[in-house]
């Protein structure tokens, strides 16, 4: 399960989708995630599919790859549509005991389940696309207008885009320390869910002072170069919107435009 994270992962490509400016792609999966929301039907649903896989396939990221990502959140999507059955109150279609599965359950189900698809591999498109110091400088760039009230913009870009570039880092040592363990002996797979946790407290301990280790040696170095954000700082790519991040802020606007509809119109 640890190979199957892609967040904050970047695959390199030749794509349209690599070449728009962070700015654009940051925008643009808000408004994804915000269509998400606005459409509450079946066929808008497949509106947004359609959408999606187009973007998929203009951004030369294998599907593969991407719907591998959907595997560590494979529980939480049984959880939200086994609770989502039993827990909505409507029209029974099924009954065991105290179980009641309804009509109106089994829609919402698989409503919850189609958003929570969507939002992880939209958010994944971003990521696999744009590297993390694009991401810090888009970021940066977008929340610019709150220096006027004193938020700390650049150190907020900044801790998120270590935070993304760790989260690689922490999954292959991860993986170093349970196979090193397996070596010696661990099981990790046997047992039921108490023995599981327990077998991972020999995982966690490491890799907790791995990561601790590693910030530390992180903020030295950047402490040692004499590092400090701010406004006087400067980008060695500055950031420009190109005819191409135009054309894809016009159609997010479409987009959203027809996602408005379908909502208004309660398609």
């Amino acid at each position: 399960m640890i190979r199957d994270i892609t967040i904050g992962q970047y695959y390199p490509a030749d794509s349209m989708i690599h070449k728009l400016d962070p700015r654009t792609k940051l925008v643009g999966t808000i408004a994804f995630i915000v269509s998400v929301f606005l459409f509450h039907t079946f066929l808008g649903y497949a509106v947004a599919g359609v959408f999606l896989a187009g973007m998929i396939l203009m951004s030369k990221v294998p599907v593969k790859f991407i719907f591998k990502g959907l595997k560590t959140i494979f529980m939480l999507l049984l959880i939200t549509i086994f609770f989502n059955m039993i827990l909505t109150p409507g029209e029974v279609v099924w009954k065991l005991g105290f179980l009641k599965v309804t009509k109106e359950g089994l829609v919402l189900a698989g409503t919850m389940a189609i958003r929570l698809v969507f939002l992880v591999i939209g958010s994944s498109i971003m990521t696999l696309t744009t590297t993390p110091n694009q991401l810090t400088d888009g970021l940066e760039r977008l929340l610019r207008p709150l220096n006027k009230i004193h938020v700390p913009v650049h150190d907020i870009a900044m801790m998120m885009s270590i935070a993304l570039r760790f989260i690689p880092i922490l999954l292959e040592e991860t993986d170093k320390i349970m196979k090193a363990q397996i070596a010696r002996g661990a099981d990790f797979e046997n047992g039921n869910l108490i023995q599981k946790a327990k077998n991972m407290v020999p995982l966690l301990v490491p890799l907790f002072i791995s990561a601790f280790r590693r910030a530390n040696d992180l903020a030295m170095a950047m402490e040692a170069r004499c590092y400090h954000g701010g406004d006087n700082r400067t980008q060695m790519k500055p950031l420009s919107y190109k005819k191409r991040d135009h054309a894809a802020y016009g159609v997010m606007v479409a987009y959203l435009a027809v996602a408005v509809g379908f909502r208004v119109a309660g398609l």
